[in-house]
């Protein structure tokens, strides 16, 4: 007897080969058979016209915190992610020493938009090592499987203190040892990488620059030895990718023995640069390098609304004055009922310089109607409609935010979508040394929405597209499976088969569907993130437990955490 047999599903199993239409049979968390005529089940689910998935692996996120606190590891659960992997770009929470929690707590807040009250209110730091650290992750049940890497911000300020975030400053020979010892002492523990940041993007919340960005060859050769000496671990790298970085992150890999992973997306200033990086990783592998370029589905999405961290009015002074501390009903209903206070806050001559800051190009911002349009045409930006209808684009603006009682949203194309489309991520996915990765799952809770790309992988691109080429699902299941669980020495997972583990999707593919963005306050100390659903997960299984029905969360907590997979 079986403890569970899904029946009559179209198996699309993660390798990327054709769907066809079997049963699957589970037992003792794995899957044993997958065929016809299996035999009984203490559960049975009819799965006729429904896909049968592997769980989706998401290798970029940052439940550093979140998974100390929340068992449930939302919004990941909701679209049919059964592991999670964080310890991205260079910053989370181990080690640290009595005392310096407050500047990994900044560090986060500022490089993650992970407000500081809330990680200060979320976190015990229960540890001061890694290996502490892993013990605590693996002693708190969950829903699904969790990975943790290395931090290249924590291990610096660790060794070095305040010196580790001056970029004056430079680590010893000995300090260099002993952050390789480290490291060492975290991929034996478990750890499935070692990840840095070297962009200028990403800062703490005082305003320093990533600890990582000025580590020099000697330092990077240090932690890529201990690398080797451990004989594990991916070295994943957030970089600017300016000329030479890759070639010294390709040879910090090679040093390694290990594989590299860059997150690649297309930036304004620079909108072909991706190119020449996807190349780089494309030589390098036909070289003899292991290497991946992490990829998202869509537009890097600045989401702006009136209970959101940025919108278009937020540093003007009717709204730093009046509106902003006000509760976001009120705020809501205020601005609904009173015409000369929207009049007010329309009016740019009151505005200081400083909102110029925020005052994100209208030209790649729109509304985020009910068709939740993630690929949408120039001509529907704000700027565009706003000159064809002879308006204002900030009047737009407003509007579209005071819609759904006050719940409306506006999409910022922040990166990925230089051409007005989806062109270039299309290029993107369908590269061979590409893997999904860039949906920062736990972090920018208040302005970006991408950690339900899973959800949108599958719709978008497998069947709603209409300026462009679609995929195949069977291609895109791979991406966001097999591919991605491989990437990270996860062999167990990420395709249907015998003897592999058991977590597993049943979808209504024709019923599968994103739900409007919306801002919740359930994080500790009551503060707020958005938040993603979706429709049409049926049944979500991790080591053949249920932990997902229909959108809602089951009793079942079998996630573990992963640990030394590669």
């Amino acid at each position: 007897m079986h403890d569970l047999v899904i029946r009559n599903g179209t198996v699309i199993d993660g390798t990327g080969a054709d769907r066809f239409v079997a049963d699957v049979a589970v037992r003792d968390g794995k899957i044993v058979e997958v065929g016809r005529d299996l035999g009984l089940g203490t559960r049975e689910i009819d799965a006729d016209g429904m896909l049968v998935t592997p769980g989706f692996v998401d290798i970029h996120t940052h439940y550093d915190g979140q998974a100390t606190w929340d068992p449930h590891l939302t919004n990941s659960s909701w679209h049919g992610v059964t592991t999670a992997v964080f310890g991205n770009c260079g910053v989370g929470f181990a080690p640290v020493r009595p005392g310096a929690e407050r500047y990994l707590i900044n560090l986060m807040e500022g490089v993650e938009d992970i407000p500081e009250v809330v990680l200060a209110e979320g976190l015990d730091f229960k540890w001061e090592s890694i290996p502490d650290y892993l013990d605590a992750l693996e002693s708190t049940p969950r829903l699904i499987d969790i990975g943790a890497q290395v931090t290249h911000g924590p291990l610096r300020f660790y060794m070095m203190g305040e010196r580790g975030a001056d970029h004056d400053e430079a680590p010893s020979p000995d300090e260099i040892d002993q952050m390789g010892t480290l490291l060492e002492q975290g991929l034996r523990a478990g750890a499935l990488g070692f990840t840095t940041s070297r962009t200028r993007k990403h800062r703490a919340a005082d305003g320093r620059l990533t600890p990582g960005l000025s580590a020099d060859e000697a330092e990077l050769t240090g932690l890529a030895q201990a690398m080797k000496r451990a004989g594990s671990g991916v070295l994943e790298v957030n970089s600017d990718f300016g000329p030479g970085e890759f070639e010294t992150m390709r040879a910090a890999a090679e040093i390694a023995g290990r594989p590299l992973s860059v997150l690649l997306v297309q930036v304004n200033n620079d909108p072909t640069l991706w190119r020449q990086t996807l190349d780089q990783v494309n030589q390098a592998v036909a070289e003899g390098t292991e290497a991946k370029a992490q990829v998202g589905c869509r537009p890097i999405g600045v989401l702006m609304g009136l209970e959101t961290s940025l919108n278009p009015f937020v540093t003007h002074p009717v709204w730093r004055d009046d509106l902003a501390a006000m509760a976001p009903a009120e705020r809501a209903a205020r601005l609904a009922a009173d015409a000369a206070l929207r009049e007010a806050l329309l009016d740019q001559s009151l505005e200081d310089g400083a909102s110029l800051n925020v005052q994100l190009d209208m030209a790649r911002t729109f509304e985020l109607d009910d068709r939740l349009d993630y690929e949408p045409a120039p001509e529907s930006s704000l700027t565009a409609r706003a000159a064809a209808g002879n308006a204002s684009a900030r009047a737009l603006a407003l509007d579209a935010m005071l819609a759904h009682g006050g719940k409306g949203l506006l999409i910022n194309t922040f990166e990925n979508y230089s051409n007005g489309n989806l062109d270039d991520v299309h290029a993107m996915l369908t590269d061979p040394n590409s893997v999904m990765g860039v949906a920062d799952s736990g972090a920018h809770v208040g302005i970006i929405c991408d950690f339900s790309a899973p959800t949108l992988l599958l719709t978008h691109w497998g069947r709603d597209r209409t300026r462009g080429t679609k995929l195949p699902l069977e291609f895109l299941v791979a991406k966001h499976s097999r591919v991605t669980a491989h990437h990270y020495g996860l062999y167990d997972r990420g395709v249907i088969a015998p003897g592999l583990k058991a977590d597993i999707n049943v979808i209504d593919f024709e019923a599968l569907c994103l739900r409007r963005p919306e801002v919740v306050y359930d994080l500790p100390a009551g503060g707020k993130r958005l938040i993603q659903r979706a429709d049409g997960y049926r049944h979500t299984f991790v080591a053949g437990q249920e932990i997902m029905r229909d959108g809602e969360v089951c009793d079942a907590l079998p996630g573990k955490l992963v640990r030394g997979a590669r």
